[in-house]
């Protein structure tokens, strides 16, 4: 069920909200907006609101079978890429980069945002359809400066259609399979990267693809791997 809304504070927040309040939101549930007036992303960071962009939230719940799931933003990472994919002139164009960014000819088109509350994760997810905010430490794009038209309900459409049959392949067939997938979609190995960790240091190196439990493996300069396991990544 996808639920719209005119306007709210944040997708993320109204289904944590529900939750911890007591009622039952089944998986699958989609809550989107049409405006955000106090949506998030990573690390606390304002979540920009562009009229006609997609701007949504939803609930998986965890089983005690289901892979780990911190995995799930490479789950839902793919869904976002599966389903951009068929909305711009050149697929080749798209990347992911880890942990949750989706891009276009190296800029930022869409993010993920995860959240714990219980035995479920918020999902949400914005992507930019029509209009890309102005940042100071990286490059956004839109769909519509490439000449896509997207319909906002058609996508919301769609990603939920497509998030639904990724969750089903990562519990079929576990964890190494979306990771082979998500490397395949991702930025070359070698790409040159830095990393804000959560200490506020930082660390440079190349891009080696991702560990057996969806950690970033970064090359350094003096040859070693470093597995990276939480942190803002650029691409260098």
């Amino acid at each position: 069920m996808i639920e719209i809304v005119l306007e709210t504070g944040s997708t993320n927040a109204d289904l944590a909200s529900r939750i911890s309040g007591g009622e039952h939101v089944p998986e699958g549930h989609w809550l989107v907006a049409n405006c955000q007036t106090a949506g998030r992303g990573r690390q606390g960071r304002d979540w920009f609101d562009g009229a006609g962009n997609f701007m949504g939230s939803t609930i998986v719940t965890i089983g005690e079978r289901d892979p780990i799931p911190s995995s799930l933003a490479l789950v839902v990472g793919l869904a976002v890429y599966e389903t951009v994919q068929a909305c711009v002139p050149n697929p080749s164009e798209l990347s992911l980069k880890w942990p949750n960014d989706l891009l276009l000819s190296g800029a930022k088109l869409a993010g993920i945002l995860l959240e714990r509350v219980a035995d479920k994760v918020i999902v949400g997810i914005g992507v930019n359809l029509d209009a890309a905010p102005q940042l100071p430490d990286r490059q956004t794009i839109s769909l519509k400066v490439i000449g896509a038209a997207v319909d906002r309900d058609t996508f919301a459409s769609n990603l939920a259609a497509s998030l639904d049959a990724e969750l089903e392949r990562w519990r079929t067939y576990g964890l190494d399979t979306i990771i082979r997938r998500w490397e395949a979609a991702a930025h070359p190995v070698g790409t040159p990267l830095k990393v804000h960790e959560p200490d506020a240091s930082m660390v440079e190196g190349q891009f080696q693809g991702l560990t057996p439990d969806g950690a970033m493996r970064l090359r350094l300069a003096d040859g070693a791997i470093r597995a990276i396991h939480a942190g803002d990544v650029f691409l260098g």
